[in-house]
């Protein structure tokens, strides 16, 4: 990373009177080796580079309906909706940018320091504006002497490209503060995302108010458009093809680590989507069977299981959250295909009570039920019935997490949605979620016999509520033992 004779600038002046004197000036002296001549240098000899004629972006239709159905459910009030900012990682530099989704679900925007206001019209409906930084300013120097200028960071749009985008009138971010606070009548903002905007609307919003605004955009997400649907299937076939890059290198992990099977995920991952959608865990022998395994710097060994809990997410923001459960050497033992075995019959019962109608709980209860009774048949709960296996909930000394949530933009959509829309809600056509199963035998735990002790298996998809039944949108991976072993062979050649 360059670091020569242009140090990052502080925070962005925001003052309109500012923003036209150059910033050598402005800086007072900050950039002692740019000399007047070259700084006068620098304002000419650049080619037009605006772009004309674009189309909107693939989403503009929804997100226009999603913020449609925003506008109705709140009639009358300003809605605040940022991006957010960058996140300092290490002393003068950032996390890569993600924007929060909330914002990227209304806008298909991806950009920081983003902010969508609605703004309330005489007819109970919104006029929709997205407030942006625009092009890097060449006459005051900003493009080349600022830290986010473009040569710096890269061309961003101007608003004319970004009105033609997205779709929604567009202003110069740095207004956004000075609008806010003249702004009169109730005002809901989405908090955690922007302090500036919390700073601007600190005596017109009320905590209460503006969780009501997170909440109904946490469980507007909860039925899926086919857009999203979409989205999510790309994700879940990106995903699908890391898997398979994963068991033809583990031979190379086996020499290596963890860490061989987390970068070579990661690498699809980005090329064929933005990211991964979470912290991928790549879990092998006895880390398989902690839930959140993401150090990923464990040997892998012939013999063992690898737990690969991994999603590509898309470059619109979608991702899939996938995990399946493989010998490292391409066959089960007895015991692990006999645990194998039955977190798939748990996992095939909980799919099966995905349906229209049904609810929330359905498929964990399912699931829960299957693995009791394997529990009970192999003499792990003594002489208990699985029906008090189940009201004591003994089972979760092994089972121990739920057995899927609601995916979309965040691997843990919907996540401020209320209980009774959410956990004890109703399934529907377009509800996507995981269905997810597992058993988990510590190394350490005494009251299994030895032999099951560091085995840990799960075995996670993504399904679609459909208006008959369900989809499995990461079919493309074998989940049954046999089908599992016969695919590593031939990925093995």
């Amino acid at each position: 990373m360059s670091e020569e004779l242009i140090p990052e600038t502080p925070e962005q002046e925001t003052e309109e009177n500012e923003a036209a004197e150059p910033i050598k000036q402005r800086k007072n002296g900050l950039y002692p080796g740019v000399s007047d001549e070259l700084a006068e240098n620098m304002k000419s000899g650049w080619a037009d580079t605006e772009l004309h004629g674009l189309e909107p972006i693939a989403q503009a239709e929804h997100t226009a309906a999603r913020r449609a159905a925003l506008s109705a459910r709140f009639p009358g009030e300003r809605l605040v909706i940022p991006a957010g900012n960058l996140k300092t990682r290490s002393n003068d530099t950032e996390y890569a940018f993600r924007a929060s989704t909330e914002y990227a679900y209304l806008t298909g925007d991806q950009t920081q320091d983003g902010v969508l206001v609605l703004e309330p019209t005489g007819d109970s409906g919104h006029q929709a504006t997205i407030y942006l930084l625009p092009r890097s300013n060449r006459e005051n120097g900003e493009f080349w002497l600022d830290g986010q200028g473009e040569l710096w960071v890269g061309r961003r749009h101007s608003l004319a490209e970004a009105e033609q985008l997205l779709g929604i009138l567009a202003k110069d971010v740095r207004e956004i503060a000075a609008a806010l606070t003249e702004a009169t009548g109730p005002v809901r903002n989405v908090r955690g995302h922007d302090a500036s905007i919390e700073a601007a609307l600190t005596d017109k919003v009320t905590a209460e108010r503006d969780e009501e605004l997170r909440v109904y955009l946490s469980e507007a997400r909860l039925v899926k458009d086919a857009f999203e649907i979409a989205e999510l299937q790309k994700a879940c076939d990106a995903t699908a093809r890391g898997f398979e890059d994963v068991v033809r290198s583990l031979d190379r992990a086996e020499a290596t680590s963890e860490r061989f099977i987390e970068g070579t995920f990661f690498l699809r991952a980005r090329i064929e989507g933005n990211d991964i959608g979470y912290g991928s865990i790549c879990a092998a022998g006895p880390h398989a069977t902690t839930l959140h395994w993401v150090r990923n710097d464990g040997a892998v060994r012939s013999g063992d299981l690898l737990l690969l809990d991994a999603g590509v997410e898309t470059n619109e923001l979608y991702t899939a959250d996938v995990t399946r459960t493989l010998p490292i050497n391409g066959t089960f033992s007895p015991l692990q295909r006999t645990i194998y075995d039955a977190v798939y019959e748990a996992q095939e019962a909980g799919i099966a009570a995905v349906k229209p109608g049904a609810t929330f709980r359905d498929f964990h209860d399912a699931s829960q039920r299957v693995l009791a009774e394997k529990l009970v048949e192999w003499g792990l709960l003594g002489d208990l019935s699985v029906d008090k296996v189940l009201e004591l909930g003994l089972q979760r000394r092994w089972t121990l997490h739920g057995t899927g949530h609601m995916l979309g933009m965040d691997v843990h959509d919907c996540a401020v949605a209320r209980t009774e829309a959410y956990v004890d809600g109703i399934l529907e056509p377009g509800v996507c979620l995981t269905v997810e199963p597992g058993l988990y035998f510590q190394a350490d735990d005494l009251t299994v016999p030895e032999e099951y002790r560091g085995i840990g298996v799960r075995i996670e998809d993504d399904i679609l509520v459909t208006e008959d039944g369900n989809r499995n949108l990461s079919d493309q991976l074998p989940r049954r033992a046999d089908e599992v072993e016969a695919w590593m062979a031939r990925l093995k050649g």
